[in-house]
């Protein structure tokens, strides 16, 4: 009796396990398309036989079924943390490349709307001038290259201004992203803690915190740490952004504009101040950028975009202003300039022309005749080591190799991500085909189990309302 109505125990054993195995394939099923979704399996152990005094002696006893003893989460620590690694890399090589990209295509280099045209022409408009130096015409058209060219440099100058505000106002919203990320990990480790301790599961928690810990790397770069009661620690620089269930809040300060020339920071808001390090992520790329200029020309590209465009215009103004004060004008003055520089402005946005017309140029010597020397010699400023077109090449040429080799870390460090990802999805991911495979295994258990219910019941039956009945008249 003990012995068959231990079988009827095994069989329902199997029955609970293969409706739970069902049950867990059916929501990994479900989840296929689901994004961050780990995929689950059942965990289950066979029950051992148990030698009472009753049945000590007997033959080899079978085992008492099995047990279910909890839904694993399929995921890999060390995939894990590849994929947060190469997402902070990543993204922090994208807002580089993107930004230099561009600053590049800004400068229209080369090409009829780049500065380098406009300044061929500049030049080309005072040889003229010193062909036909008493010619109205070529006298006009000098000062409409000029416009162009101080046009041209404005222009530069002010996308640049632009795209820094622009980038700082996107870093700004990628904080306050920051900061909330934050704030559900840590409301997620508290909900994991409480779970486990209480026995149950929290793998879909798991996954929504795994997804959180992932855009925080995306955003800030930073590493985890996985404590014991089932929460994790996030840190930026070595320092806790999310210490168990508390979460620690950062914001961005220093300069507002790029004529500040203040550096852009990342500080933390309680605890121990100060500046927050940061090894990858977009905000990380972001601030690279956007770092105030140097003297060495390593700063952040767009702070040195700037700088150049006011060296150009200084370089121009300074080297034209030189040669057109040696001549005279036609109303007899001399020592006039023909740039001027706006202060307490940049000098790219402040560059304007003098003279107004004709009468404006120095023309002429001092004896007040016609004397093309004067604008030949502007027309030959073009060329040589100190001339704004060398200044500007220079600049262009070093703006062109940046955004190549910063579009080809951006290209390796996508290429490592999206390897990354593929590793861990094979661990991770939900294979439809394999859990058909699995349903229709956990289906065919499920099948068999309840056959040797049946059976067991109907042996039970036999003992109970069939036995000693035999020969009963």
């Amino acid at each position: 009796m003990v012995s068959t109505f231990g079988s009827l125990a095994t069989a329902y054993s199997g029955l609970a396990a293969a409706r739970a195995g069902i049950d867990v394939t059916g929501q990994n099923i479900a989840n296929a398309g689901t994004a961050g979704y780990t995929r689950q399996r059942v965990t289950q152990n066979s029950v051992p036989a148990t030698q009472t005094g009753f049945m000590r002696g007997t033959a080899a006893l079978a085992g008492q079924g099995v047990s279910v003893d909890g839904i694993a989460r399929l995921a890999s620590l060390t995939l894990d943390v590849g994929v947060r690694v190469a997402a902070g890399s990543s993204a922090y090589a994208d807002a580089r490349a993107t930004a230099l990209s561009a600053l590049e295509t800004g400068l229209h280099e080369p090409g009829k709307d780049g500065l380098s045209a406009k300044l061929d022409a500049f030049w080309s408009s005072w040889s003229e001038l010193a062909s036909h130096p008493d010619d109205p015409g070529a006298a006009s058209a000098v000062l409409g290259a000029a416009g162009t060219v101080a046009a041209a440099l404005a222009s530069g100058s002010k996308a640049v201004d632009a795209q820094w505000s622009s980038i700082r106002g996107t870093v700004a919203g990628q904080v306050t992203q920051l900061n909330d990320a934050a704030k559900q990990v840590a409301d997620l480790n508290g909900r994991i803690r409480t779970a486990l301790a209480s026995g149950g599961t929290a793998n879909e928690l798991l996954d929504q915190r795994d997804q959180l810990t992932e855009q925080i790397a995306t955003l800030a770069g930073g590493t985890t740490r996985t404590n014991a009661d089932g929460t994790v620690d996030v840190l930026l620089g070595g320092n806790p952004l999310v210490q168990g269930t508390d979460a620690r809040a950062v914001a961005l300060g220093g300069g507002e504009r790029l004529a500040d020339g203040a550096a852009v920071t990342l500080t933390w808001t309680s605890g121990s101040a100060g500046a927050v390090s940061l090894s990858g992520g977009s905000i990380g790329g972001a601030l690279a950028v956007l770092a105030p200029a140097n003297g060495n020309g390593t700063g952040g590209a767009l702070a040195q975009a700037a700088a150049s465009y006011d060296a150009v215009a200084t370089q121009l103004a300074t080297t034209v202003n030189a040669v057109h004060a040696t001549g005279t004008t036609p109303a007899g003055t001399t020592g006039t300039a023909f740039f001027a520089l706006a202060a307490g402005v940049p000098a790219a946005q402040g560059l304007s022309v003098v003279p107004t017309d004709g009468s404006g140029l120095a023309t002429r010597n001092a004896a007040g005749q016609l004397d093309d020397s004067f604008a030949d010699a502007l027309s030959r400023l073009g060329t040589g080591p100190g001339a704004a077109d060398t200044t500007w090449a220079t600049f262009v040429a070093g703006v062109g190799t940046a955004s190549r080799s910063a579009a080809t870390e951006s290209t390796l460090t996508g290429l490592a991500l999206t390897n990354a990802r593929t590793q861990q999805q094979s661990s991770a991911g939900v294979d439809l085909d394999e859990e058909n495979v699995n349903l229709l295994s956990y289906q065919h258990a499920y099948q068999g189990a309840a056959r040797v219910l049946t059976a067991v019941d109907e042996m039970l039956d036999t003992i109970i309302n069939r036995v000693g009945l035999v020969g009963r008249g």
